[in-house]
């Protein structure tokens, strides 16, 4: 059966139309747009009128996209940067008057976390081991640790992700010293309360994790992460889009999500395995 989700996220909105047989997922398209609702956020933290227009047209898109594909369902979700916004619901409403009834479900942390876990269990091929998912947006990062396929045992959803960063500590060229440090003392700090248990590997999945693959391979270890850094240091985002083949959108928020999965890592006590499959997933394969 043929299924799709739009995923209206704080930097971006993405759609992922699949085909599910049996349990496994084959992926059959994609579609992303960098709508960034929570850069958007005014003095009020309202989304503004614009943005909410924006982003609804690119949902609608998404949607005429998902049938023309043949998609038999669509789910279509709002992560932090709507869950944060005051006028969130606004949002929501448009996009139901707007896209024959569209429901948008505002995801919780807690679910949040959860369908990260399952999408990126599933991508990491099973197993009974002990695992932990991390996965850092733009609004937020959610981290949570369990036995495939759906076993959660421990989870916490922090209010603060790469476009956070990106916000209050990138200029609009490369990122000075002190400034990455600044970032990375605060992230360290808003991350400190989180404990999480022993795990045998942690999976990284997400908009920022995807990209550093294309840098740095499957791997994030101290060193990967002291090289990117010093990396993101020396060229401006238009730069290092040009030098790597991404999106200008994307390279200007690598800094902020280099320091938040630094910290995730140091947090962990263990390296970052650059995974396969995420909230998307975990929401088609969640399906009810």
């Amino acid at each position: 059966m043929l299924r799709a989700c739009i995923d209206i996220g704080s930097n971006t909105t993405r759609l992922l139309v699949a085909d599910l047989v049996d349990g496994r997922l084959t992926e059959c398209r994609q579609e992303r747009a960098f709508t960034q609702i929570g850069r958007s956020l005014d003095a009020a933290g309202a989304i503004p009128a614009m943005k909410l227009a924006e982003v609804a047209a690119v949902v609608a898109r998404h949607l005429a996209v998902a049938r023309e594909a043949g998609a038999e369902q669509v789910r279509c979700v709002a992560t932090a940067g709507v869950r944060r916004a005051t006028n969130g619901a606004a949002l929501v409403e448009l996009i139901a008057s707007t896209c024959d009834g569209l429901e948008v479900e505002v995801l919780s942390g807690a679910d949040e976390s959860r369908l990260a876990f399952i999408g990126a269990a599933w991508g990491a091929g099973g197993g009974s081991d002990v695992v932990g998912v991390v996965d850092a947006g733009g609004g937020s990062s959610e981290l949570a640790v369990g036995q495939p396929p759906d076993r959660l045992r421990w989870w916490v959803s922090l209010p603060l992700g790469s476009g956070d960063i990106t916000a209050h500590w990138q200029s609009s060229g490369p990122p000075p010293a002190i400034e990455i440090e600044r970032a990375r003392e605060h992230v360290r700090a808003a991350f400190a309360p989180a404990r999480p248990p022993k795990v045998e590997r942690v999976i990284a999945v997400g908009g920022s994790a995807t990209t550093m693959r294309l840098l740095a391979g499957s791997v994030l270890d101290a060193d990967a992460f002291r090289g990117l850094l010093g990396t993101v240091q020396r060229f401006s985002p238009p730069e290092l889009a040009a030098r790597f083949g991404i999106d200008v959108q994307r390279a200007e928020l690598l800094p902020g999500g280099l320091v938040l999965l630094e910290a995730i890592s140091e947090l962990f006590q263990a390296p970052l395995e650059i995974g396969r499959g995420g909230l998307r997933e975990g929401l088609l394969l969640d399906y009810q």
